[in-house]
This record gives C-alpha cells, sequence and structure tokens, in this order.
C-alpha cells in the first residue's frame, strides 16, 4: 500500500461555518484543483432551503449522516445515500433536523 503523499484531511469541527439559510449551515472540508468540493450541511430542525436546489454544473452526491433530510418530495434517514444527476432539482428540508456529507465532484 503507498504512504500518505497527497492525503488531505479535515475535521467538521474544524471548517469554517456559513449559515446560507436560516438554521442550515455549510462547513467546506475540500475544494480540488478542478473545483470539486466536500462539505457538511447541517439543517436544524424545521429549516428549509428557500427556493429550489438546482444541480448545476454537475452533479450532487450526498449520504445523510444523521437525523432525517427530506428531499421535498420524501424522507431519507440517517445512511441513505442519494445521487442527484447534474440539472435535477429539490427543495431540501427537515422537520427532525439532519447533518449531511456532501459531494460535488464536478464543482
Amino acid at each position: 500500500m503507498g504512504g500518505t503523499a497527497g492525503y488531505v484531511s479535515a475535521a467538521v469541527v474544524d471548517a469554517p461555518v456559513r449559515e446560507v439559510f436560516p438554521g442550515i449551515r455549510v462547513r467546506p472540508l475540500w475544494t480540488g484543483a478542478d473545483g470539486a468540493k466536500a462539505l457538511v450541511l447541517e439543517m436544524d430542525p424545521g429549516s428549509h432551503w428557500e427556493g429550489v436546489d438546482v444541480h448545476a454544473p454537475g452533479p450532487e452526491e450526498v449520504f445523510v449522516v444523521s437525523g432525517v433530510f427530506n428531499d421535498g418530495d420524501r424522507d431519507h434517514p440517517a445512511g441513505t445515500f442519494l445521487h442527484a444527476p447534474a440539472g435535477s432539482w429539490h427543495v431540501p428540508q427537515s422537520v427532525t433536523g439532519c447533518r449531511l456529507f456532501v459531494f460535488y465532484p464536478e464543482g
């Protein structure tokens, strides 16, 4: 096996916090040279995205770490993986609150 050369690590507790909507916070973890991004999104109970979240220019990959995430259509409990292709959309919300790991492979 190879060593750790080139590895990057980030602790969620050390990541800067930015509130994007009331009760919804983003903690950026990593941005690649090609624009790919990894972040943690935290949603307080009863919070919702303001407007529609459109996935452009590329797809969005989501893993529900804790709580229950609702995409505007149905609930996704902790342990769920979601792939949203480029051009798809949803209205993120959570009745109970949730924490998501989000990856944008194309920025």
